[in-house]
């Protein structure tokens, strides 16, 4: 069969601050999983800087068998219009769509696209080769776990897959069937890769722990080290990002992973996310030997109330402490802050926007609390009716969609920008910055605010 796999045109907040776009991993992984018995291809539209008349035009040459679609809860617009544009072409084209707003909201998913013939949930590679190979022989779907379907007028949802226990029986990606060479930041080509899978946390405002469960499963050493010298090797690949939710969970194979690096000298920069409490002097060390040059760290706020209601789990001397290792190890450090959550007051705010100046990282990002489908926060948000759009569109952590007890969204959206100018426009941060970083931090800062007033005037004349 031929099976089309389209990460949607869409609007992206990160490609156009950072003026980059990763990977789309999950259609790699999905691609690997079916492609030694059908033929398969992906298009990356953001990475392409294709419009939806481009890969219309792709779609009608290619005559695809199957259409498979991801989309962040921002994106599903995009995809619906790809699934209605693949269903136009030709009506007897299967369209699927994953990803995680479809894993929470499957049936409301498929009501809002009447185009969408299936919906995969949560971890979908063994679901999506079981479909792919029940439309080879016509199509019989009641024991497909982890699927919604039509049958008719009904929308049915089987029961949910189990988790993959063993993850490294997952085939590499397909970075083949990728535009390799399009993914790059500042002039650097760079590679992403996951290593685990899971999340023994649940944060509020995070489905990981949902989608992939609350399972933490990882790679063995030698399939990362695989895949790492597949990337450095075959792609020439320099810099890595590791996108694991928590890539130092356990500390030791972290450790291992770093040391497996450095001994076979792979020669490569990589970054890669901590948690504050999963961080040591001795991992700090071991992947700045290793060729690390950032950790991101999940701050999260200043106030302890807002910490406690994320249900973090840390406080804000475990954070000074971990990010104090990071430097004396020489690794640069990235602090994500969250802003506008339910009960925060003025002063919750300021607490965090005064921490991610005095806790000592080198870069802040800065984003508005939202409620995504499946989350905590979601079904907080839902029973309490503080949602104030269903709009799509505006999920995208830069623009208020929650009522806040003591805050107006006005006074949430103007603090997110207070928050990047007191932090990136503070007469140290600027000087170390064209010393150490050649005005690298500024510019980002000032592509930021260029990019977020381009965009809402953009909006307002729409």
């Amino acid at each position: 069969m031929e099976v089309l796999l389209i990460s949607p045109p869409t609007e992206s907040a990160v490609s156009e601050v950072m003026g980059t776009t990763g990977p789309p991993l999950g259609l790699a992984y999905l691609a690997s999983m079916v492609r030694d018995e059908h033929d398969v291809k992906i298009v990356d539209s953001t990475a392409e800087q294709l419009d939806k008349e481009d890969v219309a035009k792709k779609i009608k040459d290619w005559d695809p068998d199957i259409v498979g679609l991801t989309a962040t809860t921002s994106a599903i617009p995009d995809a619906y219009e790809m699934a209605k544009i693949a269903k136009n072409n030709d009506e007897n084209t299967r369209v699927v769509l994953g990803g995680p707003h479809a894993t929470f909201l499957p049936e409301r998913t498929m009501r809002e696209c009447p185009h969408i013939d299936f919906v995969v949930r949560e971890e979908g590679e063994y679901t999506f080769k079981e479909l792919v190979s029940a439309l080879g022989k016509g199509g019989e779907f009641r024991g497909i776990a982890g699927l919604t379907y039509r049958k008719g007028k009904k929308i049915i949802s089987n029961p949910p897959r189990s988790l993959i226990e063993n993850i490294d029986e997952i085939p590499i990606p397909s970075y083949d069937l990728l535009p390799m060479k399009k993914y790059r930041s500042d002039g650097i080509e760079f590679a992403t890769i996951l290593t685990s899978r899971g999340c023994p946390f649940r944060c509020v405002f995070c489905s990981s722990s949902l989608q992939f469960g609350k399972k933490w499963r990882g790679h063995s050493v030698e399939r990362v080290m695989e895949e790492l010298s597949m990337l450095r090797h075959e792609y020439g690949k320099t810099e890595i990002e590791f996108l694991d939710d928590t890539f130092t969970l356990l500390r030791p194979r972290a450790i291992a992973i770093a040391d497996k690096m450095r001994k076979e000298g792979l020669d490569i920069s990589w970054s890669a996310s901590s948690r504050v409490d999963t961080f040591s002097t001795e991992l700090a060390n071991a992947v700045k030997k290793a060729g690390a040059h950032t950790v991101y760290f999940g701050l999260e706020s200043g106030s302890q109330k807002t910490l406690d209601f994320i249900g973090k789990g840390i406080t804000p001397e475990k954070s000074e402490s971990a990010v104090k290792k990071a430097r004396c190890a020489g690794l640069k450090t990235l602090g994500s802050f969250v802003i506008g959550f339910p009960d925060e007051t003025q002063d919750d705010v300021n607490q965090t926007i005064k921490f991610s100046k005095k806790v000592g990282v080198d870069l802040a990002q800065f984003t508005i609390a939202t409620p995504y489908p499946g989350t905590k926060l979601w079904t907080y948000a839902l029973k309490r009716k503080l949602l104030l759009t269903m709009n799509w569109r505006k999920f995208t952590t830069l623009e208020p969609v929650m009522k806040l007890k003591y805050l107006t969204p006005f006074q949430i959206a103007r603090a997110l920008k207070l928050a990047y100018l007191k932090f990136y426009l503070r007469p140290k941060t600027l000087a170390m910055d064209l010393i150490r970083g050649k005005g690298f931090i500024f510019r980002k800062a000032m592509h930021y605010f260029a990019t977020e007033l381009f965009r809402r005037k953009r909006h307002d004349i729409k």
